[in-house]
């Protein structure tokens, strides 16, 4: 097995389900008492959120360059990201380290592709929604890529800081997800990415009325086929 570097705490809640995750998946391939052999970087949330509104969205980037060469000098065979939005410096980590980085949109995108679905919907964080995280990839697999409008853009990027980052996942929170999808719906949105790691948290499969990828599961398979590969 090999052994896989996570750099989380962006929020520590989809961290966890990550740790959570990988584990399970590991124990079911392997069986016995087989576990994942992973190190966890966890960053300060705070820290990287004061970065974002002082400085802006690149102004993290040698925070999470550090946390991946301290990974590297741990001796990971790769490195994931615990965090859709903070794929923006998946390409300077993996230059800095040398390691592959097992990304989420990959794997995102070839289970879009997958379902048949040709039109999904994105949410996540504004930088996920605006920036090339997902976009490229999307059209190379053939797929259609609607955003929210300005204002319900504005929604999600909100509540995703100030309610799913501090443990709301109540139902006027999650009314709130549904009435975007909704409006997705009608832009003629087949599917919808559920493009930041707490957001899985909030909605599960059967409250959402149309097909949705689990951004956290789907990442974390990808994550242990690379640990169980060989070579």
């Amino acid at each position: 097995m090999k052994r896989i570097g996570l750099i989380g705490g962006t929020t520590w809640l989809s961290t966890a389900e990550y740790y959570r995750n990988i584990n399970l998946m590991v124990h079911e391939r392997l069986g016995g008492e087989e576990f994942a052999s992973l190190t966890l970087e966890s960053l300060n949330f705070g820290e990287l959120r004061r970065n974002l509104v002082e400085h802006g969205e690149r102004a993290n980037t040698p925070v999470l360059v550090a946390a991946g060469k301290r990974l590297a000098a741990s001796g990971v065979a790769g490195i994931a990201l615990c965090a859709n939005t903070m794929h923006l410096f998946a390409a300077e980590i993996g230059v800095a380290t040398g390691l592959p980085i097992i990304h989420i949109a990959d794997a995102n995108c070839a289970a879009i592709k997958k379902s048949g679905i040709g039109r999904v919907g994105l949410l996540g964080t504004r930088i996920t929604m605006e920036e090339d995280i997902y976009f490229s990839k999307l059209r190379t697999a053939g797929i259609t890529c609607v955003v929210p409008n300005e204002a319900d853009k504005e929604t999600i990027h909100e509540s995703i800081f100030s309610e799913l980052a501090k443990d709301n996942f109540s139902d006027p929170v999650r009314a709130k997800y549904l009435g975007v999808i909704d409006r997705l719906g009608k832009e003629g949105a087949e599917g919808v990415i559920l493009g930041c790691t707490e957001i899985p948290l909030l909605l599960k499969p059967e409250q959402v009325p149309m097909p949705s990828f689990d951004t956290t599961t789907i990442h974390c398979a990808a994550i242990v086929n690379f640990m169980l590969s060989e070579g």
